[in-house]
């Protein structure tokens, strides 16, 4: 019993505090610190590459959690001729992404500070409820960034994005970005617009993260299919920062977890 309650008075808060600290690393890393202090965010610039071919390169700028700046060369499979776009000078584009993942952090930073020291836990079951509330915030912001968002190609097409560009995107051009993991990813899709008379089975592609070659879709009368499909993408060293500490986080919570309910079931069980 003695054991018990210093476990619930002390080795909680000793656990509740060191997750604390953890996650406002987590939320400096996304250089957007709880509150919003901390100054303007420093711009970082990242190489896109890619193993394969050299069809796509391109620099893009990252302020946090916007894309202030977008610079890609696009090298043309028909006729090898080179295309090259830039974001126009008025326009960020935000990734929703990493703009959950921080909420995510920040509701979690939130809960634990709401039983300070001076909180007394008077049940097991009490921590678990907060471990668990904890819990599921750091696997919400764990999965928005593991887990793009599925996009079918007319909501590519109709997304803002293509309209950041200068020169304006040709028609037969589509571009996505996102995040998978650690890294900022571009995808360009080369279109090819299907002849009513085409003897091809229409059929229309669902939502996918990544479309293949041969996709088709529908958009404004128009029915087009994806010829060739390049994907660059550049590794983004705080993502993979946030990353260790969410799983680092995870790992403490259920270890509190599985703590308290070894004592519980003792509890339950004496004879």
């Amino acid at each position: 019993e003695e054991e018990f309650k210093w476990l619930l008075q002390e080795e909680v808060h000793a656990v509740l505090k060191q997750l604390q600290d953890i996650l406002k690393e987590a939320s400096h890393r996304f250089a957007l610190p709880a509150g919003g202090s901390g100054g303007a965010v420093k711009p970082e610039n990242f190489v896109l590459s890619t193993s394969g071919t050299d069809q796509v390169k391109g620099v893009l700028t990252l302020q946090g959690d916007a894309l202030c700046q977008a610079d890609i060369n696009l090298k043309m499979p028909r006729n090898n001729q080179l295309l090259h776009f830039a974001f126009r000078e008025d326009k960020q584009w935000k990734l929703q992404q990493i703009q959950d993942a921080r909420n995510h952090v920040n509701q979690a930073i939130y809960l634990l500070m709401n039983r300070d020291v001076n909180y007394h836990f008077k049940t097991g079951s009490e921590v678990l409820k907060l471990m668990d509330a904890v819990m599921l915030q750091l696997s919400r912001a764990r999965n928005r960034l593991t887990t793009p968002a599925t996009l079918t190609l007319p909501e590519i097409v109709s997304s803002g994005l293509t309209k950041m560009f200068t020169p304006a995107l040709p028609p037969d051009i589509l571009v996505n970005f996102y995040i998978n993991l650690n890294k900022l990813c571009l995808t360009v899709y080369q279109l090819h617009v299907l002849q009513p008379s085409t003897t091809k089975n229409f059929k229309p592609a669902g939502g996918s993260i990544l479309h293949n070659p041969g996709a088709m879709f529908e958009f404004g009368n128009q029915r087009y299919e994806v010829s060739h499909v390049h994907k660059v993408e550049c590794v983004v060293p705080w993502l993979n920062d946030a990353l260790v500490f969410f799983t680092v986080s995870l790992q403490l919570c259920q270890q509190l977890k599985d703590k308290i309910s070894v004592f519980s079931s003792y509890w339950n069980y004496r004879p």
